[in-house]
Formats: structure tokens, sequence, C-alpha cells
């Protein structure tokens, strides 16, 4: 089966979609991913697309965990 159409989202894009990623400084990686980010809208890596992701599930668990602590009390 042929796979021609892999990737036509982002050959629009300026440079296929890579530059300099904000927030970890990485060069010509693929900033695909838009985060607000102090404010401003940026288009991210995917590696710190997913770290973002991964802080604010810790935080919404240590939310969850304190509003059960005090709950119980």
């Amino acid at each position: 089966m042929s796979k021609a159409h892999r990737g036509t989202g982002i050959r629009a894009e300026v440079n296929h979609g890579r530059g300099v990623c904000p927030r970890c400084k990485k060069e010509n990686v693929k900033v695909l991913y838009e985060k607000e980010i102090d404010g401003n809208n940026v288009k991210i890596c995917k590696i710190c697309n997913a770290a973002l992701k991964n802080i604010a599930r810790k935080e919404a668990r240590a939310v969850k965990a304190a509003a059960a602590t005090t709950e119980q009390a």
C-alpha cells in the first residue's frame, strides 16, 4: 500500500515544519505543536510537548490528592 500522503500537512510549512524549539533551543527539529508559554502562542517540538503534558498531569494528580486529603479530614 502506498504511503504518498504521509507528511503532507507539514510540506506547506516553512522549512517543512523544521526550526528551533523556543523551549529547549534544539535546532532543526520539527516544531509542530502550538502551546501557550508565558502568554505567547509558540510552536514547540514533540519532546517539549510531552514534557509539558507530563508536568500538567503531575500537577493535576497532586491537586486531586490534596483535595482528597482535605475531604477526609
